[in-house]
């Protein structure tokens, strides 16, 4: 038996959500299946007819599937790059956000990663990139990094849920076959958690990096070409940074609504959103830098058929969705979570469904308008998606949030062992991290962490 089964007790609203089926949530559930239905019954209806049911066309041959591509595989930096670096700098505060993010980055990479396939009219034809793949071509580097990515990520994701799957495993019930195979015979022995440290180490330090590569090698996918729109330096860290941008949102997102579907509050408490909060800020401020730079360039470059594509944005038809694009991602953002005073949980909210709009619109601008305005001023077009693509775009969504209420009723959000740790240890393990900050020996700091005993005990 597990060294923590005798603490299950104290654990129960970690893990009372498990086992908790309410009206609202069968109903969710039940219109989630359908749009995924409806999904699969679109994609098969377009294998059979091919892509004319599409909006796609001539210039025009990418839309909204590579449009979500990049959005998808962009939102799953939340993983990776807050999980991992949080983890890394043993930020206290991280521990009731690690395994939401790490979700969210498993969930989100496998429905991104498939939207590339969506967008061939032979779906089939995916198998020449291995067969035939050139290694001169960004496509192959692609495939490449986000398999690595994606297999890395399942590893950290497993890897800290062992411990709680063997807390559930003691607990019994109808899925104890399936987490006694989970949990590889974890019982918490001192040399388990050693190796398992070593472990999560090992991943923390190998993820970041391929995390860091993945979003650059899909610019590149725009950034190689000499298509003009596309062709820019600058757009491997403006790809990464709007992908930690979205993805930060994202988490926020999902933080909120399981605080209040599973009553978290004393978990997730308003300083685990503030610090995300003024994150989100920060990350704003760096996407606007890097818009107005890519921007600003252009025009002074004055290139004539790069200047068409700006205007063609500024003011032309893709207006709306620019100006959109800045009010979503920077206005609304830095109004809400500039003062102390507004960033509140429910601003803090709105900002967060206010970036992930901005970030798709971004995507959008980034994929279309440069195919529509190709270099041939006779041979312009312009994309409207079709029912099938907007099928295709609510059945990828409805299956992100399948996929992690899925989750939640299998493996808690929150990880138990990781919070049973703070609370046995986490005034000894901050104070004593002061205290090597302190000079003089740190007399200050043994103050400090006599005081902190004398709290916690109480």
């Amino acid at each position: 038996m597990s060294q923590d089964a005798t603490n299950l007790g104290a654990d129960e609203a970690l893990i009372k959500p498990l086992h908790r089926v309410s009206l609202k949530l069968t109903l969710l559930v039940g219109i989630l299946v359908l749009l995924v239905v409806n999904m699969f019954i679109v994609f098969a209806r377009q294998v059979g007819l091919g892509l004319g049911v599409t909006g796609m066309n001539h210039p025009v041959t990418w839309g909204f599937y590579i449009v979500n591509f990049v959005f998808f595989i962009g939102i799953s930096h939340a993983g990776t790059l807050i999980s991992a670096i949080l983890r890394l700098s043993q930020a206290e505060w991280r521990r009731p956000i690690t395994r939401m993010a790490e979700v969210i980055t498993v969930i989100v990479l496998a429905i991104g990663g498939v939207h590339p396939i969506i967008d061939l009219g032979r779906p089939d034809r995916v198998l020449n990139v291995f067969t035939s793949g050139r290694l001169q071509s960004p496509l192959l580097w692609d495939v490449t990094a986000i398999s690595a990515y994606f297999m890395a990520s399942t590893v950290y994701l497993f890897l800290p849920l062992i411990p709680d799957i063997a807390i559930l495993r003691d607990r019994g019930g109808k899925l104890r076959p399936l987490y006694e195979f989970l949990s590889w015979g974890y019982v918490g022995t001192d040399r388990q958690k050693r190796v398992l440290e070593n472990g999560m180490t090992v991943m923390m330090i190998i993820v970041i990096p391929i995390a860091v590569s993945v979003h650059t090698v899909i610019s590149y996918i725009f950034a190689m070409t000499v298509q003009p729109g596309w062709h820019s330096t600058i757009f491997g860290p403006y790809f990464v940074v709007g992908a930690i941008f979205s993805g930060i949102a994202a988490l926020l997102i999902v933080m909120i609504c399981f605080r209040t579907a599973f009553h978290l509050e004393d978990y997730l408490k308003p300083i685990h959103f503030s610090y995300l909060g003024k994150l989100l800020l920060i990350m704003s401020l760096l996407w606007f830098y890097f818009t107005f730079s890519e921007y600003l360039t252009a025009i002074y470059g004055n290139e004539p058929h790069e200047m068409h594509i700006v205007m063609y944005k500024f003011t032309g038809a893709y207006a709306p969705f620019f100006w959109g694009m800045v009010v979503t991602n920077f206005v609304i953002p830095v109004a809400l979570l500039s003062s102390p005073k507004t960033r509140t949980i429910p601003s803090i909210m709105i900002a967060s469904i206010s970036v992930v709009i901005g970030m798709w619109l971004e995507r959008l601008n980034i994929v279309v308008p440069s195919l529509a305005n190709p270099r041939l001023p006779t041979d312009t077009g312009f994309y409207i998606p079709t029912f099938t693509e907007w099928s295709l775009f609510a059945g990828a969504v409805a299956l992100f949030a399948l996929g992690f209420i899925v989750f939640s009723k299998l493996f808690p959000l929150i990880s138990v062992w990781e919070m049973r740790e703070g609370e046995s240890h986490g005034v000894k393990e901050v104070t004593d991290r002061v205290k090597s900050y302190l000079p003089g020996g740190g007399t200050q700091a043994k103050a400090q962490t006599a005081d902190s005993g004398k709290a916690s005990e109480k």
